[in-house]
């Protein structure tokens, strides 16, 4: 055997992990033929390829601090990353109920937990699907100043984890209600939202035996609207509500409307409990298909919702004095140029229409895009 000199023995070589189960004890540098071995206890084997048929193997005694130097920084979190990924890569995870009790599952769907950190998917490539819908259980008010549309609605999202089922027999239950925390959510927004929700937080979803996965929460909705005022009090208000996902793109979560447009209208004018200047009269949706490849766009599920004025209040505070301001001065021209109460009632139809006017500018709505027909009536 010849032993390895020269002063020249430069090589480039790439370290790889030998075995999973072990670590980091072992590495390995193949290059030119030649194969490095690092023991645990800091020794060198140098061995020449089978090719040749010859052996070297001098024995090189280091230290553990200058065969750790042989790693690469990047070494440690990739296998992290790698040892995290090895249980969402082979397979669903086995849930076997020792007792027909919630015990028993909650114990068993454990490791279920320790992926909340990724997206519930087998296959990277697959797309998340989020079945959305609500019901819109009352409509707060409308601000004409600042544009803002405020309702109170019950959300609902669905969306499949595969990485668990169970049998509904062996564990005595079909679904278990378990803390959001624990579990991976989608990221849905609003675009329109313009405030803080304010509504109670509902800490706790409905995990099923298929691994479906439902998670329902109250929201207070303020959100932004276009709103046309011009043929105030009678006018008809159409504000859109966008879900979609803040960061993922399509080919990550995809959103679909999880009941029809007509059903959510009808539940949701069954439940409306105001009764205040505004009405519900249809809630309708649409999906923008882009048709670009899905990792350009992130996916939204876009709603309507009409909304119209109460106009009782004003027929009755502000049309209806006002005809009768009106026909009263139109009669006062009847009256004879030459009759002292002429002026004296004259005077008295301006000081109406005065104290009208101060009326009426508290009840029209005040915008910066178009004013009322009415105001310029």
């Amino acid at each position: 055997m010849k032993p390895l000199t020269g002063k020249g023995a430069a090589v480039k070589s790439f370290l790889f992990p030998t075995s999973f189960a072990g670590g980091l004890s072992t590495s390995r540098s193949v290059c030119s033929g030649t194969m490095y071995n690092l023991a645990t206890e800091g020794e060198f084997s140098l061995a020449r390829n089978s090719l040749t048929g010859e052996t070297l193997t001098p024995n090189i005694m280091t230290s553990r601090d200058a065969a750790v130097k042989w790693l690469p920084p990047q070494v440690g979190p990739t296998m992290v990353v790698i040892f995290i990924l090895i249980p969402a890569l082979s397979g669903a995870i086995d849930v076997n109920c020792s007792e027909s009790n919630q015990q028993a599952l909650l114990k068993a769907l454990k490791p279920l937990f320790n992926l909340k950190a990724i997206r519930p998917v087998m296959n990277l490539t697959t797309p998340t699907n989020i079945m959305t819908y609500f019901t819109m259980y009352g409509i707060l008010g409308v601000d004409e100043k600042a544009q803002l549309l405020e309702t109170y609605i019950w959300l609902h999202y669905w969306w499949q984890n595969e990485f668990v089922n169970w049998d509904p027999v062996q564990c005595s239950s079909k679904m278990i209600s378990l803390p959001r925390s624990m579990f991976w959510v989608p990221d849905i927004v609003i675009n329109e939202f313009m405030d803080e929700n304010t509504a109670p937080i509902v800490p706790y979803v409905y995990l099923y035996h298929d691994g479906k996965v439902h998670d329902a929460l109250p929201v207070r909705v303020v959100s932004s609207c276009n709103l046309d005022i011009y043929t105030f009090p009678f006018d008809v208000q159409n504000c859109t509500m966008t879900f979609n996902s803040y960061i993922h793109f399509a080919m990550d979560i995809q959103i679909f409307l999880g009941r029809s447009a007509e059903n959510i209208t009808l539940n949701s004018k069954n439940v409306i409990t105001t009764t205040g200047e505004w009405e519900l009269l249809e809630i309708t949706s649409y999906k923008n298909e882009s048709g670009q490849d899905k990792s350009d766009y992130i996916d939204a599920l876009i709603f309507n919702v009409r909304v119209r004025r109460r106009a009782t209040l004003y027929v009755v505070n502000l049309l209806i004095p006002s005809c009768f301001l009106i026909t009263v001065d139109l009669f006062s021209f009847l009256l004879p140029p030459q009759a002292v109460d002429r002026s004296s009632f004259k005077m008295t139809l301006i000081l109406g229409y005065t104290v009208f006017l101060l009326i009426m500018n508290d009840l029209l709505p005040v915008t910066g895009n178009s004013i009322p027909l009415i105001s310029q009536f």
